[in-house]
């Protein structure tokens, strides 16, 4: 190829790359009602200035900006009343209920580590009360974060004290078809939890073995915690029932750190997911500006 053509094509070259940034770019601003081809379920107060303080107003915006999915990490504290509007605003606008946290009173001390009756009969009663809740909002998934570690007794017989305690929890939930997602959480922001890595909560789970105790993959934490995020997820791909979402590092939406999460979603989207993406995290920047950034981040990553 001579000078004259290589200098030709090669500006052909850079006009198309230019032309495709240009679309990319504009993407996120192309339908602002364009339904998400992944379920991404936002939660409440994370678009609050947009759409104000009322609960059943911040769904209908996430629903008029394509989302199909929502969360509420404190659903089950909320009254009944509200409960039920929430779950009628959803079915209305075609939202699917994500997680609510299962055992809020037993997530942040050693109850599943140290095979104590009361500490396992607290933990089976949040469970029976979380299935009334998950009736009443349509709620398949619920969180439980199996606690802290007692130093003083080794891991190996932790973790078969907490298998112990989860299976009742299962003979409880799985008569309901209600799934508890088990969340292992990163030392750095959560210290001695007893669950930490995806390998530790798939062997949970397999020695459990039962369709209502998987896995919660939160991207964010496996990021801090092990990173390898594909491999990870991927491994443990048959006990993976939820995800949530969570740039690393400052924990806000996706191109804000170091997560590549267009490759991420591609990659769960591929392998046949069609469950909940929780945006469990923070805006980047405030005010209605900051909202903005969190559906452009979510349009520009979207698999389609």
């Amino acid at each position: 190829m001579d000078r004259r053509t290589f200098i030709a094509s090669a500006g052909a070259m850079a006009a198309t790359a230019a032309a495709a940034t240009t679309k990319a770019s504009a993407r996120p601003h192309a339908r602002a009602d364009e339904k998400f081809s992944m379920h991404f379920a936002p939660h409440f107060g994370m678009f609050r200035h947009h759409a104000g303080d009322d609960l059943v107003a911040q769904l209908e915006f996430a629903a008029d900006r394509g989302f199909t999915g929502w969360e509420d990490n404190g659903m089950a504290g909320r009254s009944a009343e509200d409960q039920e509007r929430i779950a009628a605003a959803m079915s209305r606008l075609n939202i699917t209920m994500g997680v609510f946290v299962l055992n809020m009173g037993t997530a942040w001390g050693p109850h599943f580590s140290r095979n104590r009756d009361d500490d396992r009969e607290r933990f089976l009663d949040e469970a029976r009360k979380a299935v009334d809740v998950a009736k009443r909002v349509n709620a398949k998934w619920m969180t439980v974060v199996p606690g802290t570690r007692e130093l003083r007794i080794p891991l190996e017989y932790q973790t078969a004290y907490a298998v112990e305690s989860l299976k009742r929890a299962c003979e409880i939930l799985e008569p309901h078809g209600l799934i508890m997602v088990l969340e292992p959480l990163n030392p750095r922001d959560h210290p001695n939890m007893l669950l930490a890595e995806m390998g530790h909560a798939y062997q949970i789970c397999k020695a459990i073995n039962s369709p209502s105790c998987k896995i919660l993959c939160d991207l964010y934490h496996q990021q801090a915690t092990e990173g390898n995020l594909i491999e990870n997820f991927e491994r443990s791909w048959d006990e993976v029932a939820y995800f949530q979402i969570g740039d690393n590092p400052g924990r806000r939406e996706p191109n804000t750190g170091e997560v590549h999460y267009a490759n991420i979603f591609a990659r769960i989207k591929a392998r046949g997911f069609d469950g909940i993406l929780g945006m469990e995290h923070g805006n980047s920047r405030p005010g209605r500006e900051g909202e903005q950034a969190v559906i452009d981040a979510y349009r520009a990553c979207d698999p389609r």
